[in-house]
């Protein structure tokens, strides 16, 4: 059931990600994937700075949509180059 859980915040998480970031989404596949790296990145990233925003579902969402933001943009540079 956690894995069911793990898609549906990687789900929304792409999904805002793509919503705030300009350049609109990913489609449904493409939006799990850049959520579920995200929620990943985003992770590392808040244990990294020390940073929390609380448990539960809210507080995975916005981790994860933070991440999946940041993974966007890393993923739009190398584009560039």
């Amino acid at each position: 059931m956690e894995f069911v859980w793990f898609i549906l915040i990687g789900l929304v998480a792409g999904w805002l990600a793509g919503q705030l970031v300009r350049g609109g989404g990913f489609g449904v596949i493409g939006d799990i994937v850049v959520g579920v790296v995200g929620a990943l990145l985003g992770g590392f990233l808040f244990r990294l700075l020390g940073v929390s925003v609380g448990g539960g579902l809210l507080g995975a969402i916005v981790v994860a949509t933070i991440g999946a933001i940041v993974l966007i943009f890393i993923l739009r540079l190398i584009k560039r180059a």
